[in-house]
């Protein structure tokens, strides 16, 4: 911040300049503590949330540093996802991982401080220094030397009293926001359960006065042309300049094909020869037949005139007249399917299969075709609705953050206590203003550093 936007009786400094070095210590065998680490950080509410209660003869070599009431914890680990947190009494004297720098603020409210690392400029500087590319990591040195515009005190107490007013506001707005995304997810669950049951249907049954008809139930390999699962081809495939696209699991995303992610291709010889009974086409659907999770599906797109897929998913081809492709697409994902193969695997942990021939003899509600169409096309209207209150949500929580950002940049521009500093000028001058107070703590430090030497 230029020197020319800070607000009378506030001056620059440096983290460094009001803030002490903590001590370190290895924890006794037969101790128990709670150690703090960068896991044991919710990013999103900004506070420790699950940190570990372990015994000092278990804990790792980077369990040492002291923490204290008001101390600040910044993670040097990936610093522009700030794991950042305020110690609070409950963790006191307690240890954190030495990937945090501790910030032990002296005559200086650590709420402010703490509000100052969550500042968009804070993590921008910090996180455009870090060292390493496959696991970035900032320095001490770097987060001490952040500048920063310092107020009084009594200003910084009701900068800090102001913001956690504000940004409890904030956060419980984006609270009940993320919450909308899980409702949204059981609404296209109940409007899918509808769907293949019949009942999204019976509104449109009356307004034609035809009569509800029990479905016909048939297996997958009686209603489709093919259920087909495929296979990997070996000798190292995918290094050929191949032109067709070949699928795994990890390519189906949200129920949709996204080949943009870990693309790979296959020659169109292997395509055609060894690997010619798993050729997909624009319409065929996906679903995983190896979990967990189980059921992911997709239905695939015509960015491509072929496809082929890999043993962990089973391709389903509909018989044209009997089935449409979207709607047992609709079938697949609601889940039943799984639900019928898998009922008897509960507690099973690690990986789960359907096999090819369960996949086969799979249960498919068999509506006539008319009553399929109807189906799709109120299922397609409903989940656009629910996509674009997804949509709007999302803008608003990118909203959020901006607004979260901004009340603080006014906050350490002095725009939150502007009208304050006019009604309390003799809280912001002489021996109240923010240089009074560095000499303060300029004095306190020495008196700190030497205590520490005399102990050691």
């Amino acid at each position: 911040m230029p020197s020319q936007t800070i607000p009378s009786g506030w001056v620059q400094a440096k983290i460094s300049d009001i803030a002490i070095k903590g001590m370190q210590r290895k924890p006794k065998s037969g101790e128990s503590f709670t150690y703090v680490d960068i896991g044991s950080i919710d990013r999103s509410l900004k506070r420790i949330s699950v940190p570990q209660v372990i015994d000092g003869g278990e804990a790792p070599s980077r369990a040492r540093k002291i923490i204290e009431n008001g101390d600040v914890l910044v993670s040097l680990t990936r610093p522009n996802l700030n794991a950042v947190a305020l110690v609070s009494q409950k963790y006191h004297k307690q240890i954190a991982s030495t990937g945090f720098e501790v910030i032990k603020p002296v005559f200086v409210d650590s709420r402010y401080i703490f509000a100052l690392v969550r500042s968009k400029e804070f993590i921008d500087q910090i996180s455009g220094v870090v060292q390493g590319a496959l696991y970035p990591a900032a320095k001490s040195s770097d987060v001490q030397n952040f500048a920063f515009a310092l107020p009084p005190l009594a200003e910084q107490k009701v900068i800090a009293d102001k913001l956690d007013t504000l940004l409890v506001q904030v956060e419980n707005t984006k609270a009940r926001l993320e919450r909308i995304p899980q409702i949204l997810k059981r609404f296209r669950q109940s409007v899918l359960a509808a769907a293949v049951s019949g009942r999204l249907a019976e509104a449109w049954l009356r307004e034609k006065s035809a009569q509800k008809e029990s479905w016909p139930i048939l297996t997958a390999k009686e209603i489709c042309e093919k259920v087909q699962s495929g296979s990997t081809p070996k000798n190292n495939p995918f290094e050929q300049n191949g032109t067709v696209p070949f699928l795994k699991v990890y390519n189906i995303v949200d129920q949709k094909i996204d080949f943009e992610y870990r693309s790979q291709f296959i020659t169109e010889e292997v395509h055609t020869t060894k690997l010619k009974r798993s050729i997909g086409y624009p319409g065929d659907i996906l679903m995983n037949i190896v979990g967990p999770p189980l059921g992911k599906v997709a239905i695939l797109p015509d960015t491509h005139s072929e496809w082929n897929l890999n043993q962990a998913l089973t391709l389903f081809r509909p018989e044209p007249g009997k089935l449409l492709p979207k709607f047992l697409y609709y079938v697949l994902c609601e889940g039943s399917l799984v639900r019928d193969v898998t009922h008897d695997l509960k507690g099973i942990v690690g990986q789960v299969n359907i096999s090819l021939t369960q996949c086969r003899e799979a249960k498919i509600p068999c509506p006539s075709l008319t009553e399929q169409t109807e189906i799709v096309r109120r299922v397609d209207q409903l989940f656009a609705h629910a996509d674009r209150i997804e949509q709007q949500v999302n803008q608003a929580l990118a909203r959020i953050s901006n607004l979260t950002q901004s009340i603080l940049a006014k906050a350490f521009c002095g725009e939150l206590t502007e009208q304050w500093r006019k009604d309390n000028p003799g809280l912001i001058s002489g021996e109240n203003s923010a240089e009074a107070l560095l000499e303060r703590i300029k004095a306190e430090r020495i008196t700190v550093v030497k205590q520490t030497r005399g102990r050691s």
